[in-house]
């Protein structure tokens, strides 16, 4: 199921001695922890590209504090989860998404992001799915139709690819931050769903659409840890607890 990643080469990977290895050559080992490292250098603009050690930690506290729980309970509802399902999570972060659903579920999860750390944080945390390290705005390293279900969870998106990967009758699930997501600490936000629907046009067709809206009492500490994991920093912190709204936009997508 998985491609070798040096370019022009693409070959499929078979494991060989706590390695996997392609048919000309090219080899990449798996960590301790369990994940492959398939990230070329020349596709990183820096040596730890993707979340850094603070935003990880962060999110993971939020995390265990449940804040997510009832968006992720939402992504198992639009995408009725089987144990039958063969399930990508592109851009998967520390594999809470992912982790937790294919736990309690049973399918097969695999997870790629760019960050080594989240990746060996997921491994660590979540040892029943496969982890990869690897762009996939780039190329996403699975042979075609290797999914019956894809999704991205406010990550980066590549229709193409996500397409090539999907099986002709599988689906994909985009999730989005609607307008009001985090409205108390950065205001109003944009409505963004159209134009991600747009994108996705030619390939993929819009099946459902859902928001997804919660709340949750947070401590100083913990609307902190918001700030330092979301990617468009604040001018000024809050310095008491309060009600913050987490809000999704869910697309669901059947290819074309």
């Amino acid at each position: 199921m998985l491609l070798c990643t040096v370019r022009g080469c693409g070959a499929p990977l078979t494991r060989s001695a706590g390695n996997l290895v392609c048919s000309h050559g090219h080899a990449f080992d798996v960590a301790r922890s369990g994940y492959i490292n398939l990230l070329q250098p020349q596709d990183r603009r820096s040596r730890h590209p993707g979340d850094s050690a603070a935003a990880l930690a962060a999110r993971r506290r939020l995390h265990d504090l449940g804040c997510a729980n009832p968006l992720r309970d939402a992504v198992r509802e639009i995408t009725q989860l089987t144990p039958k399902d063969t399930v990508l999570d592109a851009g998967c972060g520390d594999g809470f998404y992912l982790g937790t659903l294919a736990r309690r579920i049973g399918f097969r999860g695999y997870g790629i992001d760019i960050s080594t750390r989240a990746v060996d944080a997921a491994a660590r945390r979540y040892p029943e799915c496969e982890w990869i390290v690897a762009n996939a705005d780039r190329f996403i390293p699975f042979t075609d139709a290797a999914f019956s279900l894809v999704w991205s969870i406010t990550a980066r998106m590549n229709p193409a690819e996500f397409r090539r990967v999907l099986a002709g009758d599988g689906r994909l699930l985009v999730a989005i931050p609607a307008p009001d997501d985090l409205i108390e600490l950065r205001g109003a936000g944009r409505d963004r769903a159209a134009r991600t629907v747009e994108s996705f046009s030619g390939q993929f067709a819009l099946t459902r659409k859902e928001r997804i809206t919660t709340s949750a009492d947070l401590s100083a500490a913990s609307l902190h840890d918001v700030l330092v994991s979301i990617y468009r920093p604040m001018r000024s912190q809050p310095v008491e607890a309060m009600r913050v709204t987490f809000s999704l936009d869910l697309l669901l997508f059947a290819p074309q």
